[in-house]
């Protein structure tokens, strides 16, 4: 069963799902190629093995040696000595970051800083949860989801501090919202009583406005690039095999729902795209794993990880190490992965650069960070519409 988290919050954990990568032997040899810009020390290695499935399945034995993969540079953006960091999103400049924490209260707020700065600020400061931020593409508001009418439902914060005005309404639990590619729509999911199952709906990005329903899954996100939404479904209903699905909205219906990545022993949830659509990032853990809770109220042994795929589901490499808690993976417009992990003893925010991002456009790694950043892009207005139903 599909349930929400009292103990703790973020995109991975409302839920009882995801994947630890078993039975994988470690590389026998691994080259270090560190980032220049970082601290060579904070590395991993990526590994794979064209026959070798991503979690370790290996049909012909388990004597086959990995291949080693090129090494990736880690950074810490955010130090929570108490409390957690979690749900971090990248504004379209690539310079801000958005996200929930519980390091001043009991239950999370939204706060912002830079990427790369010291200093935050506070953006929400509700007795209620505030969770799952996001950036609007023109980076003037914020969408996330609050349980401070009563039950979860999605909200829209201004980034100047002007009030939250609420989005949603009812009695379903709605939750994880994602922009569309001009502003003007939200995707989300909805618990609601009546089907007793997640279900994804479109929504105006107003107050009031008229909402649609589009199918069944979880953890819905607009392709930055298209009219493409990427979102995990359970691959029988009920299970917690949650695998990786995308459909496209055809004018203004729901097309083609297609699952790109799936694996018999684990569970793979919060997609997420690249900025230029053709990749996509998620987490994964054992189900096998999810029974039990550990110490700390988690699933999966304390063990997921984030692993990279191109948008058809090929050249799936994993990003993490095995051995920590990593998960909510978003990427920023320079082509780093930034997660929470709980590799330094607390929940904060990291980013990873996969190997070989830059080289497969053209940019060498000297030059990333000069990569010019997308231009600003043109939200249209929405004009008020009709109280949402369902």
């Amino acid at each position: 069963m599909v349930f929400i988290s009292p103990q703790r919050f973020g995109r991975t954990l409302l839920i009882v799902s995801v994947c630890v990568v078993a039975g994988c032997q470690e590389p026998e040899a691994v080259t270090v190629v560190p980032e220049k810009a970082y601290d060579a020390r904070a590395i991993l290695a990526a590994v794979s093995s064209n026959d070798i499935t991503m979690f370790g399945e290996n049909e012909a034995g388990m004597n086959v040696k990995f291949s080693t993969r090129t090494a990736i540079s880690l950074q810490q953006h955010t130090q929570a000595d108490v409390g957690r960091d979690f749900d971090a999103n990248i504004d379209w400049t690539g310079q801000r970051v958005v996200f929930a924490s519980t390091r001043h209260n009991q239950l999370p707020d939204l706060y912002i800083k830079s990427v790369d700065g010291v200093s935050v600020t506070q953006l929400s400061a509700d007795p209620a949860s505030d969770v799952q931020p996001v950036f609007s593409p023109d980076g003037k508001r914020v969408a996330f989801a609050s349980d401070r009418s009563g039950n979860w439902d999605i909200w829209i914060i201004g980034v100047d501090g002007k009030p939250p005005v609420q989005v949603t309404s009812g009695h379903a639990n709605e939750m994880h919202p994602s922009w569309s590619p001009d502003g003007s729509q939200l995707v989300f999911c909805s618990l609601r009583a009546e089907s007793g199952q997640w279900e994804l709906w479109i929504v105006d990005a107003m107050a009031g406005s008229q909402k649609s329903f589009i199918g069944y899954g979880m953890f819905p996100e607009w392709s930055p690039t298209g009219d493409v939404i990427v979102y995990q479904r359970a691959r029988e209903r009920g299970t917690q095999a949650f695998s990786i699905w995308t459909l496209t909205m055809v004018d203004g219906e729901p097309r083609y729902p297609t699952e790109v990545a799936a694996s018999a022993s684990q569970a793979m949830i919060a997609p997420t795209w690249s900025p230029t659509g053709d990749q996509i990032a998620f987490s994964a853990t054992s189900v096998d794993a999810l029974a039990t809770p550990d110490a700390m109220g988690r699933v999966g042994d304390g063990v997921f990880d984030i692993w990279l795929m191109d948008a058809r589901g090929r050249g799936k490499v994993r990003l993490t190490d095995g051995h920590t808690f990593n998960y909510g993976p978003t990427f920023s417009p320079n082509g780093r992965i930034f997660f929470t992990s709980d590799r330094s003893g607390h929940d904060c925010l990291w980013s990873v650069l996969p190997g070989g991002y830059f080289e497969t456009r053209g940019i060498d790694h000297d030059t990333a960070a000069s990569v010019p950043t997308p231009k600003a892009k043109t939200v249209r207005t929405v004009e008020m519409g009709s109280s949402p139903n369902g």
